[in-house]
């Protein structure tokens, strides 16, 4: 479907450009923007859509698109909006945002309902979106956020299910115009949203409690919240008020922000710019702005609606959805170890370090693949596991390479960790792991790639090395010490790589010292 929507897809006024980044007359330093004398605070909620991991839409059974897909391919008379089609509730969906609730500890109401958003834009084929406003699936819970400045909670005001619209796609024709294609494949997909109270105050924390919450939603299995193909799409209500205690000042909404780098980068500019606008002596609209990734400012979209302007009214399609207690409980029964939870276990009962942990859980293949080596070696030594994982594995997996079985990793990190073999070898064996089946012991013996750590065989062999290579003992004996690495790599070379490093970095050390 071909919409002429040449004015539509212009972007407001730029006049505001040259305002870069940060500012350049106010500095923002925890959530407070000091310029001119005077110190403004920055107040900041977000709001939070995400498309739920279901196999069909919220109100049909249209299977959820792909990239692959044709456009206007997976569509049926519901969710394209046709006279006489009829919704029907999807209850993956609904039991995935109730479970979403009960991870950040919500409170889900005995009986919710769905309410009509109207509003007219191309990409809303009803007229309406199905949505909910007063009775929400999930209120009042609040996500553990770490910044730089510390450990932190914010409050979570609500969370709640509606569709998606469909894909608007602006090109150019043929003819050099501006146009507008529509895609109907993304109308009616389970949409939560997730709005925070405003109490967020600086970029930074804006950024962290962002992808806090995409990690809890993948940990729990709700989302993929793949940013870069617009599964999770975050937007910012900023303002400032010249003290903690004063009223909020007016409020500007930013959207279009694709990454968690962007999101930090333009709620920084936002602030930085209204700031300016204040200093000027100017005020601030109430708007929507987007983001610019290019020129890395704010731009003018449209004015700013409030909810009385989308005339919600309870949806007649629909009746009241009732939650038991026992349904409730059913689901909250089924979630996993939360990412807070299992930060402060890996602490406190593993004696990792809060970094590492981190790392562990903040990629929930990594934190399943460290369970499940653990699981199969339960003595092996938590820490160089973890270093394992976070460094081979999360190397290899972000190349696309295949996933280890977790008995043989652990296998294959206990060989290193015994000096059974050097890490040279086990890294070389795990990129055979992840490319197929292997059984680590067995190989190490066929192969013969066991560590050679006995002194007397490193020795003849790091005195054979010497003799071989006058010119690096010319170089050490000139000063050069770097002569000593290159001696040691042609050692491991006459070893085939199974001489013990350290050890034989120490033994020719001992015979240059000796020349």
């Amino acid at each position: 479907m071909l919409r002429d929507l040449r004015g539509a897809t212009r972007r407001g006024d730029r006049a505001d450009r040259q305002v870069r980044r940060t500012g350049a007359r106010g500095e923002i330093v925890s959530g407070k923007v000091a310029s001119g004398g005077s110190v403004r605070s920055a107040v900041i909620g977000i709001e939070i859509h995400v498309q739920l991991r279901t196999a069909t839409k919220m109100f049909c059974p249209c299977a959820i698109p792909t990239d692959a897909d044709e456009p206007n391919s997976r569509t049926c008379p519901t969710c394209l909006g046709l006279p006489g089609a009829l919704p029907t509730p999807n209850r993956a969906a609904i039991e995935k945002v109730i479970a979403v609730g009960a991870a950040i500890g919500a409170k889900t109401p005995s009986t919710t309902r769905w309410d009509r958003k109207n509003y007219f834009y191309p990409d809303l084929p009803k007229g309406y979106q199905i949505s909910q406003l007063d009775l929400p699936l999930a209120e009042h819970g609040s996500i553990e956020v770490t910044t730089s400045a510390g450990v932190g909670s914010v409050r979570i005001r609500r969370a709640h299910l509606e569709e998606d619209t469909a894909r608007l796609r602006h090109e150019r024709a043929g003819d050099g115009s501006r146009a507008s294609l529509i895609d109907y494949n993304r109308s009616g997909v389970a949409l939560l949203e997730i709005v925070t109270e405003p109490d967020l105050r600086d970029a930074e924390t804006s950024r962290r409690y962002a992808e806090e919450l995409r990690l809890l939603l993948r940990t729990i299995g709700a989302a993929d919240a793949e940013m870069e193909n617009g599964q999770m799409r975050v937007e910012a209500n900023v303002s400032l008020r010249d003290s903690e205690e004063a009223p909020f000042g007016t409020r500007v909404e930013v959207k279009n922000m694709n990454s968690f780098r962007s999101v930090e980068r333009a709620i920084a500019f936002e602030i930085a710019r209204q700031n300016e606008l204040l200093d000027a002596g100017g005020s601030v609209t109430q708007e929507t702005r987007g983001w610019d990734d290019t020129s890395e400012t704010t731009y003018t979209m449209r004015a700013k609606e409030d909810s009385h302007d989308y005339r919600y009214f309870p949806e007649p399609d629909l009746p009241p959805l009732a939650i038991s207690d026992a349904w409730i409980a059913e689901i909250r029964a089924r979630l996993p170890e939360l990412p807070a939870a299992r930060r402060a276990r890996y602490v406190a009962d593993l004696g990792l370090t809060a970094y590492d942990a981190g790392v562990l859980v903040g990629e929930p293949r990594a934190a399943s693949l460290f369970e499940a080596a653990r699981a199969a070696q339960p003595a092996l030594d938590a820490k160089l596991l973890a270093n394992w994982v976070a460094g081979e594995y999360l190397r290899a997996a972000n190349e696309g390479a295949g996933e280890p079985e977790p008995k043989q990793f652990a296998a294959l990190v206990a060989a290193v960790g015994a000096g059974e073999i050097n890490g040279a070898t086990g890294k070389a064996l795990f990129a055979e792991l992840c490319a197929g089946p292997l059984d680590i012991r067995a190989v190490i013996t066929e192969r013969g790639l066991a560590q050679i750590s006995d002194d007397g065989a490193l020795e003849a062999i790091a005195a054979e090395t010497l003799a071989a290579s006058p010119q690096a003992l010319a170089d050490w004996r000139a000063g050069k010490q770097q002569a000593l690495g290159f001696l040691v790599g042609q050692a491991m070379k006459a070893s085939k790589g199974r001489g013990n490093p350290a050890r034989l970095g120490e033994i020719m050390r001992r015979l240059l010292d000796a020349q």
